[in-house]
């Protein structure tokens, strides 16, 4: 089962990734990103592409340029996922055939976001937004269109963002921190994930 979760390893060292990428994966958590404000971004991305590419969805986030995209591309990833609507960025993202999943905070974001071509919607910051919020947008977004709350949801409150229609989640510091030990993260995957099935059994 793939579960609908990024997992944001922001601060994450290249010496480190293998090993944290690996309890992610055995957690059930499929789908990583290394922001690009993380020591070697692009390092740990390749690493962990080379350890797990046929096993899990490994890109960047925080990706702001073109130049990013290139990064992404040339370290084997095949994930962009950004904080901001720039439709440049999503329109050089889909023609390097990488998924393009934007930050948008308001309908006339998510619009143009679709139609630069991405993939899925990021609704960031979802605690600014609230599950009302997200309900809200929902009501104009096109059929099918993915919409992941990240930055305000969590375990915690899975269960009320998925009634407000989430079709997944970003989750930054409760899965992962700098300093954080191996077991540490993998507890916390396995907590998170547990509390996600539960949300939608």
């Amino acid at each position: 089962m793939t579960l609908p979760i990024i997992a944001i390893l922001r601060g994450l060292k290249p010496s480190e990734a293998v090993d944290i990428a690996s309890v992610l994966i055995d957690a059930g958590i499929t789908t990583i990103e290394v922001p690009t404000n993380s020591p070697d971004p692009f390092d740990s991305i390749a690493k962990i592409v080379t350890a797990f590419g046929d096993r899990a969805v490994i890109g960047a986030g925080t990706v702001l340029t073109c130049d990013h995209v290139d990064a992404v591309a040339r370290a084997g990833g095949t994930l962009v996922v950004s904080p901001n609507c720039d439709t440049d960025v999503i329109r050089h993202t889909k023609a390097k055939g990488l998924q393009s999943w934007p930050g948008v905070f308001t309908p006339t974001e998510a619009f143009a976001a679709l139609h630069a071509g991405a993939d899925g919607l990021k609704l960031f910051p979802g605690s600014m937004a609230g599950p009302s919020g997200l309900q809200a947008m929902r009501a104009i977004l096109p059929t099918g269109t993915q919409v992941y709350a990240v930055g305000g949801a969590g375990p915690e409150n899975f269960g009320e963002w998925i009634a407000a229609s989430a079709d997944g989640f970003g989750l930054g510091s409760a899965i992962f921190k700098p300093g954080m030990s191996v077991s540490d993260v993998a507890k916390n995957a396995t907590e998170i994930v547990a509390a996600y099935k539960a949300a939608t059994s």
